[in-house]
């Protein structure tokens, strides 16, 4: 469906990208994943066109739309900012790019309506200008308008990101729907780790204008390829040498030279130990409350040990109580030292 080849750009003598290979599936759900400045949006626009790059080619269904003007990619976009006309009413934003088609009055009226009721936009919210709208109204329109052209491919930059943590979520799973509804291949911008693994099909990890990683959801986190990778998606634990060579001296084969690492879900407290399981001595130190899950913080082996346990509301340690912590040695992903 979508594919970037080594793509380069370069603002001046910065290179912002370098050499990016991208292959997105028709019908996916594929995000640019990565903290501020890394690359993320570039790659987004140099697929939309606002950005052409100095090297490599886009290919949309195996036409090279590289040097296609915008206007003619075929591709809905929806802007960190929405982009909207916030003296216009609901309707004439979404209608906006069908007027420019110059369909008729009565196609455009058909197309507006039909698309207002799949994103859950009222009659009476379409009459209204968009200013009077909530920012989860004005997200719903901004999105209404980029799927009412019929677009092949919608993107999406940071599209949640100007919206409280309660409403982020409840449109990410609303967002989710609409796509596997619509069937629209999606191209997702977001620094936000929960909300790539929630929403995509696949993922790439984007740093300092390279992509680390392109994955599933549970490739990049359970299975991270670099170091970046592992640290950025989620939290970890790094251990630190007297953890390492305790888990060696319990038979497992840690290399004390390499960078290692554990997930938070994947130690114990407190559980019985099975064959070839460490367990390690702890004292916690801090507990936060999460209501679902409780994350300890827990001094064993010479370091603090975080771990994430379900809350069952009845095993629930406090600071200053000797606990044990289990884990497994397989769990560990080790990256190279240095």
């Amino acid at each position: 469906m979508i594919r970037l080849n080594d793509i380069v750009v370069k603002f001046g003598d910065f290179t912002a990208l370098h050499d990016i290979n991208v292959h997105v599936k028709e019908g996916e759900f594929f995000t640019f994943l990565g903290p501020s400045g890394c690359g993320k949006t570039t790659t987004l626009r140099t697929i939309t066109g606002f950005i052409e790059p100095v090297s490599g080619t886009v290919v949309v269904k195996d036409r090279d739309i590289t040097h296609v003007p915008i206007e003619e990619r075929n591709i809905g976009i929806v802007f960190q900012s929405y982009a909207l006309f916030p003296t216009m009413t609901v309707y004439d934003n979404i209608a906006f790019g069908l007027k420019l088609k110059k369909l008729k009055k009565a196609e455009i009226a058909q197309k507006v309506n039909e698309i207002a009721k799949k994103v859950d936009l009222s009659d009476e919210q379409l009459k209204k200008a968009v200013s009077q709208l909530s920012g989860g109204q004005q997200q719903r329109v901004a999105i209404a308008r980029a799927l009412v052209t019929e677009p092949a491919i919608i993107c999406m930059d940071e599209p949640l990101s100007n919206l409280d943590a309660k409403l982020r979520v409840q449109l990410r799973n609303e967002l989710k729907q609409m796509q596997k509804d619509f069937g629209i291949t999606t191209i997702y911008v977001t620094h936000d780790q929960e909300e790539a693994l929630t929403l995509s099909d696949h993922i790439a990890v984007f740093n300092k204008g390279v992509i680390e990683q392109i994955g599933t959801p549970n490739e990049v986190y359970n299975h991270s390829a670099t170091e970046f990778v592992c640290n950025f998606i989620g939290d970890i634990n790094f251990l630190q040498s007297e953890a390492v060579s305790a888990l060696n001296r319990a038979g497992g084969r840690v290399d004390p030279a390499a960078r290692n690492y554990i997930r938070l879900e994947r130690i114990h407290v407190n559980v019985e130990s099975k064959p070839g399981n460490v367990v390690l001595d702890g004292v916690v130190e801090n507990r936060e409350y999460y209501g679902l899950y409780i994350k300890y913080y827990i001094r064993a082996a010479g370091q603090i040990i975080k771990v994430i346990e379900k809350n069952d509301g009845v095993n629930i340690y406090e600071a200053g109580q000797t606990v044990q912590v289990v884990m497994d040695p397989k769990d560990v992903m080790a990256y190279p030292g240095g």
